[in-house]
Order: structure tokens, then C-alpha cells, then sequence
């Protein structure tokens, strides 16, 4: 059977890993980078054994980098998370993990020029139409991935990429509380819905019967709860400005509840139906705009002073902490988020070919 190869770097970004193509390499045409997309993961099948993916949404990411579309950018961003069981490629959310190996990655594609020390480069985020800057180590003018910065979830220590986010609060939903309260009611149960970079419904797992303490394994075999959790998310999406979410990676549903560390919120997040390991970038992202902000379901439960300006805040999940910076302006009376920065790591661990069968994007096909 006849193969076509593409230029491919694998990368681990934060706690997911994926892979990272030049937009150059693939169709132009949507359906067919789809069709090769999940022919490179291995998708639909539980395992994707016949591909590059890891049977986890976590594992199964796409980061498709370019030229800039826009003039205050350096790159275009594009993420695609490829269904593990289901053959879709969905573009509905951002992913701030696999944004921390994006400059590494333009760096190494030419398609930005590295400084002799440190690098920030503007990466235009296309699935939210706004800017993220990474500031990376580039001694020699070369991406450097060793370095004494940990994050957890990812042993060890690596290069330091400081992530900062602009204007990301209701990039996708229009606003960063888009159902215009702090506080909801959806089918008996007080939630949160905010957008940060990351739809997000907040829930104190109390309210669903659960501690927040449970393993995501735990949660994950809770049939009653995946349920309620989910005509939940259904509604909410409407809420949200995001239409039928049926089909769609988010809203995520995030169940909180005290600290039990010295971070300022425990967190168990689905994503949507399985339970992350840890926390997504942006979901902590937003999981700490509710913190800060009173009048939400977090009130009462957050270790945080609502009326400090700039936060530094320990975001706990089931695997350690996440810590996202934090600034609040206040006009009238109102709250707004001026800043959200967070530390991640990345490193590059195969650059060559993926193959896929012809049969997907055949080789005299443009």
C-alpha cells in the first residue's frame, strides 16, 4: 500500500502532547486535513493503535503553525483536538499546553528569527482570534528545552516558557461571565459559566454529591454523575453563546471544592466526558477567574482575597498544581481581568515523517 509522508515534529506541551505540523504540509481543503489528521492519530479506535495518538484525548492534539494572518503577530496558531473513538476534528477551543511548544516550533520551522538569549514571539491563536506571547530560552539563537522549571504532572525540569494572554477573557463566548451573572441555576444546581481563554461551568462537587477529592478514574466510572454533568453542559452551552454543544469540546465542567494543599481551589475537570489528569492551561485559566472574582460559586470555598489587584494563584488538580497570574481592574463597580500569565514547559521529542495511507489524501491530490 502506497504511503505519503509529512513533515512532522512531535512535541510535549505542558502536560498534553501532539503534533505539530506547518500549515505548509497539509491540504488546504478542511475535510481532507481532517481525513489526514485522524489517519496520522489513528482515529476512530479506542487505542489508536494505528496511529501516532495515545488512546487519550491528551495525547491525541494537533498544533498546525504559519505565517501570520494579522500584522501584530509573528505565527498562526491553529489547534485541532482529534476524537480518540469518534472520527471529528474539532476546532471549537484553544489549548494552552500545546501553545507552549509553538515558538520552539516556528523557531525550528524559520518562521521566526530567535535573539541570542530570550525570544517572544506573538502567536496569533486562530480557534479564539486573539494573542498569546511566548517567551522562550533561545541561547545562539536555537530553542533551548533544558532548564530548572517544573510544572506538575511532567517529571523532572525543563526551559521555563512564560505564557501571557491578551484580551482572552470571552474569547470564544463574548464575554468572560457570557451569561451575564456570576451565578446560574441549571437544573437545581448553582454553577459558574466563564470564559477566560476556556468555556468553563463551574460547579462545587458538593452540589452533585461529591467530595472533589475523588480520583478522576473514580469520577469517570460515576454513570449518574457523567449524565448530570452533562444535561448540565447542555444547557449551558446555549447559555454560553455556544449553541448545540452536543458535539463540541466545550464548555468544560470543572467540579471544585476546598483546597487541601496550599493552592487557592481543588479542581476535577472534565473534558468534556473524561477526566483530566491534571488541568488544562486555559481551564485553569478561567477555574481562577471565578476565584477572583465574588459573587460566584467559589465564594465561601476559595482560599483567595478577592481585593488584591494582581494574584498569583495555585490552581490544585489531581496531580499537583497549576499557577496562573492574575490581574483585576475595577471600574464602577465592576470587575475586569487585565492580566493572565501562567508558566509551562515544552520539549521537543521527534522531528521526521508521519505516514499515512494513500487512500486519505492521495499523492497527485493538491
Amino acid at each position: 500500500m502506497t504511503q505519503r509522508a509529512l513533515p512532522c515534529t512531535i512535541m510535549r506541551g505542558g502536560t498534553s502532547k501532539g503534533l505539530y505540523f506547518s500549515s505548509a504540509v497539509l491540504p488546504s481543503d478542511v475535510q481532507q486535513r481532517d481525513r489526514v489528521l485522524l489517519a496520522a492519530m489513528g482515529s476512530p479506535h479506542s487505542q489508536q493503535i494505528d496511529g501516532m495518538g495515545g488512546g487519550h484525548p491528551l495525547t491525541s492534539k494537533v498544533a498546525i503553525v504559519g505565517p501570520p494572518s494579522r500584522d501584530d503577530a509573528d505565527v498562526d496558531y491553529l489547534f485541532l483536538q482529534v476524537v480518540v473513538d469518534k472520527a471529528e476534528v474539532s476546532d471549537g477551543q484553544n489549548c494552552g499546553n500545546l501553545l507552549a511548544g509553538v515558538a520552539q516550533f516556528a523557531v525550528d520551522q524559520g518562521l521566526v528569527n530567535a535573539d541570542k538569549h530570550r525570544t517572544s514571539v506573538r502567536i496569533h491563536m486562530l480557534n479564539t482570534r486573539s494573542i498569546a506571547v511566548a517567551h522562550i530560552s533561545t541561547p545562539d539563537g536555537q530553542p533551548n528545552y533544558a532548564g530548572d522549571a517544573s510544572i506538575d504532572g511532567v517529571p523532572g525540569t525543563a526551559a521555563p516558557v512564560w505564557l501571557d494572554f491578551e484580551d482572552v477573557a470571552g474569547s470564544s463566548c463574548g464575554a468572560l461571565f457570557p451569561t451575564g451573572l456570576h451565578m446560574d441555576e441549571i437544573n437545581g444546581v448553582e454553577v459558574s459559566c466563564v470564559d477566560n481563554g476556556m468555556p468553563v461551568v463551574v460547579i462545587c462537587a458538593r452540589d452533585v454529591g461529591k467530595t472533589g477529592l475523588e480520583t478522576p478514574d473514580e469520577l469517570e466510572a460515576d454513570e449518574r454523575l457523567k449524565e448530570q454533568l452533562e444535561a448540565i453542559r447542555l444547557t449551558a452551552g446555549e447559555r454560553m453563546n455556544l449553541g448545540d454543544v452536543r458535539h463540541k469540546t466545550v464548555p468544560k465542567m470543572c467540579l471544585v471544592s476546598r483546597p487541601v494543599g496550599n493552592g487557592v481551589i481543588s479542581t476535577r475537570t472534565f473534558i468534556p466526558h473524561r477526566v483530566h489528569k491534571s488541568i488544562g492551561v486555559l481551564g485553569a485559566a478561567s477555574v481562577a477567574a471565578v476565584c477572583a472574582i465574588p459573587g460566584t460559586v467559589t465564594d465561601g470555598i476559595a482560599n483567595v482575597d478577592t481585593q488584591i489587584a494582581d494574584l498569583d494563584m495555585d490552581i490544585e488538580h489531581p496531580t499537583g498544581y497549576l499557577t496562573v497570574g492574575i490581574g483585576l481592574g475595577r471600574t464602577a463597580g465592576d470587575v475586569d481581568i487585565t492580566r493572565t500569565t501562567l508558566l509551562r514547559t515544552a520539549r521537543k521529542l521527534m522531528s521526521g515523517e508521519v505516514y499515512i495511507p494513500e487512500s486519505c489524501w492521495p499523492l497527485g491530490a493538491q
